[in-house]
């Protein structure tokens, strides 16, 4: 990766892994035009490199309040589109690039916020994060965050946090199926980067391929899935790592990674 400044965000690599930190403290992380096009850009540079994986964290008080109302008020309707399709090409980028992305949430992940938990691969949260959708005890109903949650969570449950408004905190996140992990905040950052450790262990290749064909199928009836799936597998089995991985296995050996 190349060395970027930018305004919204820190971007940190240590060794093969990349943290990329949300540092707009005092408007709470809100999801400003600018914010999302860095956070674009850093995905982007980051699935371009050789990087395993990436932490997506906040800084301050909060993970991030959402959206930023000093962008939408007064807006057009077409500038609200640009914004929230500014807002799902972030999403969809982040499932895209092939390095695995880990969410570390310390405190609230509100609308928007709580849509890059649910965006995020895996999601490690602190006993003092909270969760929620408000617009639906306020007057702008949260559709596009609820695309995301309703995924993670089912649809009973997405529509009780959606129409509700409510808060959850982080057990029931975990329960429901929003984090991978709940622990206190002071074991926050070994619980994150342990996850990531272990979920980036093999074949960069293999990881990548996994991850993109995860979310091809995800949404697919079942005879559909199993055809793309079938397909894909059967041709990642011709890949130089997977020949590798196999061989590995009968000559009882470590194996040697090629990523190809």
């Amino acid at each position: 990766m190349t060395s970027t400044t930018y305004r919204n965000i820190v971007v940190e690599r240590e060794g093969a892994y990349v943290t990329i930190t949300m540092n707009r403290p005092e408007r709470r992380n809100a999801l400003s035009m600018d914010h999302m096009l860095e956070l674009i850009d850093a995905f982007e540079r980051v699935g371009e490199s050789d990087a395993l994986g990436v932490v997506l964290a906040g800084n301050g008080p909060v993970f991030s309040a959402g959206h930023d109302f000093a962008d939408m008020a007064g807006a057009s309707l077409a500038e609200m589109r640009k914004l929230l399709w500014t807002c799902t090409r972030l999403m969809d980028t982040m499932q895209s690039i092939p390095q695995v992305v880990v969410a570390k949430v310390h405190g609230l992940a509100t609308a928007a916020g709580c849509q890059l938990v649910a965006t995020a691969d895996l999601a490690v949260a602190a006993d003092t994060a909270s969760f929620a959708t408000p617009g639906g005890k306020g007057g702008w109903f949260c559709h596009t965050p609820l695309v995301a949650l309703s995924r993670n969570i089912g649809r009973k449950r997405a529509l009780e946090m959606a129409l509700t408004g409510d808060t959850i905190d982080a057990r029931t996140a975990y329960e429901w199926g929003l984090v991978n992990r709940v622990v206190p905040l002071e074991e926050l950052d070994e619980a994150t980067w342990d996850l990531l450790k272990r979920a980036t262990r093999g074949s960069p290749l293999s990881k990548g391929l996994g991850k993109r064909g995860f979310y091809a199928q995800v949404d697919m009836d079942q005879p559909k899935a199993y055809a793309y799936a079938v397909e894909l597998m059967a041709a990642s089995s011709q890949t130089a790592d997977a020949q590798e991985g196999m061989r590995a296995f009968l000559e009882k050996r470590p194996p040697v990674w090629q990523n190809r």
